[in-house]
């Protein structure tokens, strides 16, 4: 066996592993609508996805956490804001914000989420925007321009349609603002660690927040709908994150980011099968237009993150 084999099938498995975990989290927008298909409200479907997979966090929690450096308590409580920020209040304007938006749309503005990070690290922490972050930031916000442009001309209600919009750009910016805050976090605790405890701490905020204003009755679900939602938990929440985790950890985040690329053209593909949504030329170029935009940020060397879930 040539001397470099086994690194070449790491890397190979580095690669599977990004993509099945993208292909899944890509998933998780197309899960919500099915389920919104069944009356649920936007609460009530969080509360259930993150009660569902609770019980797989704690199991990461156990196994990431093995011989873990410990903690300090600002560490802790870091991890549960941002638990509240990335987690709880993300995941819940991104639910929101797909009542009103198509799954393709949903996923194209999360994924504008390094554009934000690219915003706010120039705002807050100086650093400098180059010629090539403009051409990233017009390519991106372009691309979206003309994704919503051709929906809204499809006989969508534009006021609501921008509603659904600026809901889900604010998940990608709960997110920007989770990597940025997190990523000193992230390099003491390892990504996958670092993920269960933010996503058992969001759990809580749910469950508390659903309790406040709901009641649980308003769990009780057909079969279909609880299957809906078991498979979001499980496919495009849970098994996403250790697929991700993985591929951090054989390839570095520089070239997970790219691959993970295929995201939003997934979620495309998965709309049009599993909800009708109509795939247009208008929809994937401005789909590409998004993607050139991620990549050409994405292509410099930066810390490890996976994508949003």
């Amino acid at each position: 066996m040539p001397p470099d084999a086994p690194a070449s099938r790491s890397a190979w498995i580095g690669v599977a592993c990004t993509l099945v975990g993208a292909i899944g989290f890509s998933g998780k927008t197309v899960f919500v609508k099915l389920a919104y298909q069944h009356g649920i409200d936007t609460l009530s479907l969080l509360a259930l996805r993150m009660l569902f997979a609770l019980p797989f966090f704690l199991v990461m929690i156990a196994w990431a956490g093995r011989g873990g450096a410990p903690l300090a308590r600002r560490d802790w409580l870091s991890i549960i804001g941002l638990g509240f920020i990335g987690y709880y209040l993300g995941s819940y304007l991104d639910l929101a914000g797909l009542q009103y938006i198509s799954a393709g749309l949903g996923r194209l503005i999360l994924y504008l989420y390094p554009t934000v990070v690219l915003v706010l690290a120039a705002v807050f922490l100086q650093q400098p925007v180059r010629a090539r972050h403009l051409v990233s930031l017009a390519l991106s916000y372009g691309g979206i321009v003309l994704v919503f442009r051709h929906e809204a001309h499809l006989g969508e209600e534009l006021a609501t349609m921008a509603w659904g919009a600026v809901l889900v750009f604010g998940s990608a910016v709960t997110y920007a603002v989770y990597l940025i805050a997190g990523s000193r976090l992230v390099q003491k605790t390892g990504s996958l660690r670092f993920t269960a405890y933010a996503s058992t701490a969001a759990t809580v905020f749910v469950l508390a927040h659903f309790l406040v204003l709901g009641h649980p009755a308003r769990l009780a679900a057909s079969a279909e709908l609880y299957g809906i939602v078991l498979g979001m938990a499980v496919f495009s929440t849970v098994l996403p994150l250790w697929l991700m985790a993985e591929g951090l950890k054989r390839l570095g985040a520089n070239q997970v980011a790219l691959i993970a690329c295929i995201g939003p053209l997934a979620t495309i593909v998965m709309a049009h099968f599993a909800l009708g949504e109509p795939i247009t030329a208008a929809q994937l170029a401005g789909a590409a237009l998004v993607l050139a935009g991620v990549m050409i940020i994405s292509a410099k060397p930066q810390p490890a993150k996976p994508p949003p879930a």
